[in-house]
């Protein structure tokens, strides 16, 4: 199945590995990137692999029962090691998918092999069982829907090694802008032998095929764990 990919405008920022800015006095930008988490009574938004932020003036997830990664801008009312209460001034959710199995020869066919750059920025970062991608391509006047799928099972030597694929969808290139999509990888984690699943993703560039490699906490996330994020030529 392929869905629709939004353009997303996004300030440049320094850090790559950190999903979280320090700035929570500027309203304007996202302070944090995070995974929205319905409970039975609220929901908590779950800031990396160790912190967890509270809503004190929102009961309801606005994104219903659906587990989402979302950009929101927070101020810290009181916290803690592991916990943080603090209060939305707002949040916006970045599109939210699945892995997707490869279909061999037919990949090309099926999810496209149009050209993506991934941009080294503080929201590309892999956390909470999550890959988040900043990317940026060429897009024309809109009319256009653009789809990213991330195939597994293309190396069958390795279960770890994914594809970004890209489908412009005939799209006339007429200007550069960037997008934010995320991944669960969680699924890909449930048979793992290690702490921290170390996964190479690989796509197709505009000046040709380049890789990434980055790992992700494989069990339940209760405590703090380094994440790595490095590019592979």
């Amino acid at each position: 199945m392929r869905t629709k990919l939004s353009i997303i405008i996004l300030a440049t920022a320094a850090v790559m590995t950190s999903c979280h800015l320090d700035d929570h006095y500027d309203t304007t930008r996202p302070t944090a990137l995070v995974t929205v988490k319905p409970t039975e009574e609220s929901f908590i938004l779950q800031l990396n692999d160790s912190v967890r932020l509270v809503p004190t003036n929102m009961t309801k997830s606005p994104f219903g029962e659906k587990e989402v990664r979302a950009l929101v801008n927070y101020q810290t009312e009181e916290k803690t090691a592991d916990m943080q209460r603090v209060q939305i001034n707002w949040i916006d959710s970045i599109r939210t998918k699945m892995p997707v199995a490869s279909v061999g020869e037919k990949d090309k066919e099926t999810y496209g092999d149009d050209p993506v750059e991934i941009m080294r920025d503080w929201v590309t970062c892999a956390e909470d069982g999550y890959l988040t991608l900043r990317i940026r391509t060429n897009w024309g006047n809109g009319n256009k829907v653009h789809y990213l799928n991330l195939l597994t099972g293309t190396n069958p030597d390795n279960p770890y090694e994914l594809e970004l694929r890209h489908d412009a969808n005939g799209d006339v290139p007429m200007r550069t802008a960037d997008a934010l999509i995320a991944f669960n990888l969680r699924s890909l984690m449930a048979d793992a032998k290690t702490d921290t699943v170390k996964f190479t993703l690989c796509w197709n560039s505009f000046s040709g095929k380049k890789k990434l490699e980055f790992g992700l906490k494989a069990q339940p996330i209760d405590t703090h764990s380094a994440l790595f994020v490095k590019y592979v030529e």
